[in-house]
């Protein structure tokens, strides 16, 4: 059974930092791209951050500087980092887990968890 699950939110006051953490099972960790999402009441989904299996990382303009994605394949976790928080990134965190699966990809998500930023 795969599973996905985020830990680590919580309410913090804006230019603190949170360590988020995505703990994995069921899958091939080392395989599968890990990435970040989050999603704002009344917007859409967006993509935080990315790291492939082999390390490459890439960030939304809006997070770049503050966020750090990370792996651990000891672990089957993935990590995110986030300094100088805003308001603006309050949102629900979610990760997600994507691997190739023939000419398609397979992907899998956690349930969410909660970052509030208070002003």
């Amino acid at each position: 059974q795969v599973r996905l699950v985020e830990s680590g939110g919580g309410l913090v006051q804006a230019g603190g930092s949170l360590r988020l953490s995505c703990t994995t099972s069921g899958i091939i960790f080392s395989l599968n791209a890990m990435s970040w999402y989050r999603q704002a009441p009344g917007k859409q989904r967006e993509l935080v951050a990315v790291i492939t299996s082999v390390g490459d990382t890439n960030y939304a303009d809006s997070v770049k500087g503050r966020f750090t994605i990370s792996r651990d394949n000891a672990k089957n976790t993935a990590y995110l980092q986030m300094n100088n928080l805003k308001p603006e990134d309050t949102a629900v965190y979610y990760c997600q887990a994507r691997r190739p699966y023939g000419a398609r990809y397979l992907d899998n998500w956690g349930q969410g968890t909660q970052v509030t930023v208070s002003s």
